[in-house]
């Protein structure tokens, strides 16, 4: 099975995400094949490309190859400190592309083809910040793998659900208090250097870093996630808004619980300096998978 292309199409500078909930009344399936039709002949999407993915319980009922076994809605997560909200809504659509008249055109399209089908919960605009920096200033996505190996960590290799991607979503806001560290200060809370990204010694490291925080081996290997993320927002309120692909939804929810502190209490150090708004799981299908769901055009 083929997964959605948006979800490796890198050098896109502007975005559009979307949350949606459906109307009361309306059936999923219709949705459904509204937002798959958006990659068929017909689309609306033009000079900009999207991806479209559906809140785990709402795919599984309606589709042919429900999701990853393991997938569920976001529940709320909580340490002794620190607490992530649940914020989950009906779907998740991210339009990307080269400029912002293209996004914005296109995102007005799709929303036009779901009046009263669907309402929109949440809308943030995304922008690349200086190539490839979060609003810290530090290099965001360090631990990405490869693009030759990001397929086989974002998309389910087996499997009647093969092709799909859980999704993460979450809306960080930066605190001020970040920026009134000492450059030193900053990289003790990140784990990394500011300049080139070079991981600190395990000697100076401290235990509370967000790299020690998110960094999770298990029988001697490292658990790994793809992320997409963009910078938000404007000068007096602005942050990340974090996009994370995994085949599995497991190395995310570990990634959130050591965040917070779950189970040894050591709280990630950048949660003191950002806040969680939002909070949601989503399911991408296969491009064969919500194909299923575009009426086939009439033989001439």
């Amino acid at each position: 099975m083929t997964a959605q292309s948006g979800i490796f199409a890198l050098g896109t500078v502007e975005h559009c995400y979307v949350e949606l909930d459906l109307v009361p009344g309306r059936a999923a399936v219709d949705l459904v094949a509204v937002l798959a039709a958006l990659s068929g002949p017909d689309t609306t999407v033009i000079g900009a490309g999207v991806t479209i993915a559906f809140r785990p319980e709402l795919w599984s009922a309606v589709a042919p190859a429900p999701a990853s076994p393991d997938v569920r809605s976001f529940e709320e997560v909580a340490g002794p400190e620190v607490t992530m909200p649940a914020t989950q809504h009906d779907a998740w659509l991210w339009v990307a592309g080269g400029s912002r008249d293209a996004v914005f055109d296109s995102t007005l399209r799709i929303l036009r083809q779901l009046d009263g089908l669907a309402t929109v919960a949440t809308e943030v605009t995304g922008w690349v910040y200086r190539h490839d920096r979060d609003l810290t200033g530090f290099i965001d996505g360090t631990e990405n793998p490869s693009p030759l190996e990001a397929p086989e960590v974002a998309v389910l290799a087996e499997g009647p659900a093969s092709g799909s991607s859980v999704v993460l979503i979450q809306k960080w806001r930066h605190l001020d208090s970040f920026a009134a560290l000492t450059d030193e200060e900053q990289q003790r809370v990140i784990g990394r250097t500011k300049p080139d990204s070079v991981q600190l010694a395990d000697d100076v490291m401290p235990m509370d870093s967000h790299v020690s925080r998110n960094v999770i081996e298990e029988d001697g290997e490292e658990l790994a996630i793809y992320r997409r993320n963009t910078a938000y927002g404007g000068p007096t309120d602005h942050g990340t808004l974090f996009v994370g692909f995994c085949a599995t939804q497991r190395p995310l929810q570990l990634m959130l619980e050591r965040m917070v502190g779950a189970g040894d209490g050591i709280r990630d150090a950048l949660t003191r300096h950002t806040v969680a708004l939002t909070g949601s799981y989503y399911v991408a299908p296969s491009v064969e998978a919500l194909r299923k769901f575009v009426p086939e055009e009439p033989v001439a």
